[in-house]
């Protein structure tokens, strides 16, 4: 016993001290640090629909003969699109942000840029590159919209859609398809929801908390299942749509309204018959609570509830409920007006 002990200490003493273990091979280089931009405090960037927002990008030091360009990466394509190029003195705009979008340039090492009037398709990736010759070096950015996703059919029943259909009806909704990224963050907020949809990466999802048979099984655990890429032609399923704060306010008209009626006693008062897209907003952002179902501009009838009871759908979370897409003709229900 004494001797395996006493080999056992001899082993101890000739093994490798621990930490080399952990040490960095021989031969690898460390990565390279940024000789010439600050690496940003904060990488991701909140803001709001309407907001102004500023991603940073400060030099440490002014090479000669630099340039800073400015671009966004597209999740549907992963294209990078350049936003804006400068050499400290005179600067150049570049694509659809162009009229939006100016540097900060509050002192002469500070390249960052100002995004004005935040619109739902800025939300992305930036990336902040210094170019000069052979020491390139660039940073990310990501600017985060607060915002709310819902899932969203048309009046002729589930999966309708192709791709192309789902972004546009997203749009027309005063909305956009949501990004991954999106879509898991509503699901870790509670979206249940059995119907598969796009998302904006061209792929189709749909969001699990409670278990159940008609969505995969009991077995299954909750998440965000994945159909992966589809064909964005030919297949069909459903859409999942983000919208974020609104530049403007809906309000409810009580009364026993048809469609076409709902419409005009929105006119009446300045205003236009509310969005899909604009009454989730109103119930995100502005609490917006009603148990009456209204006419909403795609001749759907919903209502919006941030305190849920018994007698306003009788669910136990908030939400939008909705009561489908009914008779045009039906005088029943009220109507969600908005006016900017």
């Amino acid at each position: 016993m004494h001797r395996l002990l006493l080999l056992g200490c001899l082993w101890l003493l000739a093994a490798p001290p621990v930490s080399g273990i952990f040490q960095r091979p021989t031969g690898t280089p460390a990565p390279l640090r940024l000789q010439y931009l600050l690496e940003p405090l904060h990488p991701t960037v909140h803001t709001q629909r309407g907001a102004t927002a500023t991603l940073p990008c400060v030099l440490r030091a002014l090479p000669h003969n630099y340039r800073v360009k400015w671009s966004k990466v597209e999740p549907a394509n992963y294209r990078e699109n350049i936003i804006i190029i400068t050499n400290g003195l005179y600067h150049k705009n570049y694509g659809p942000l162009s009229p939006r979008v100016r540097l900060r340039h509050s002192h002469r090492y500070d390249a960052s840029l100002t995004i004005t009037d935040v619109a739902l398709e800025d939300e992305g990736r930036y990336r902040c590159q210094l170019v000069n010759g052979l020491e390139d070096e660039s940073i990310s950015l990501t600017l985060h919209l607060e915002g709310v996703v819902f899932p969203y059919q048309p009046s002729n029943g589930r999966y309708k859609f192709n791709y192309h259909e789902a972004k546009r009806a997203c749009e027309q909704q005063d909305s956009r398809l949501a990004t991954y990224q999106q879509l898991y963050k509503a699901w870790t907020e509670g979206l249940d929801w059995c119907n598969a949809g796009w998302i904006l990466d061209g792929t189709v999802h749909y969001p699990i908390i409670n278990s159940r048979e008609p969505c995969g099984g009991r077995l299954l655990l909750p998440g965000v299942r994945t159909y992966g890429a589809r064909d964005k032609q030919k297949d069909r399923f459903d859409a999942f749509c983000f919208t974020s704060a609104l530049q403007g306010r809906v309000y409810f008209i009580r009364g026993h309204l048809n469609f076409k009626e709902a419409g005009q006693a929105c006119r009446n008062h300045g205003a236009v018959i509310a969005k899909v897209g604009q009454l989730y907003s109103a119930w995100k952002f502005s609490q917006l609570d009603r148990c009456d179902g209204g006419w909403l501009e795609d001749g759907s009838v919903r209502y919006p509830i941030t305190t849920p009871r018994e007698r306003c759908g009788g669910l136990p979370d908030p939400g939008v409920r909705s009561f489908g897409f009914p008779s045009k003709e039906m005088r029943t229900y009220g109507t969600y007006c908005f006016v900017g």
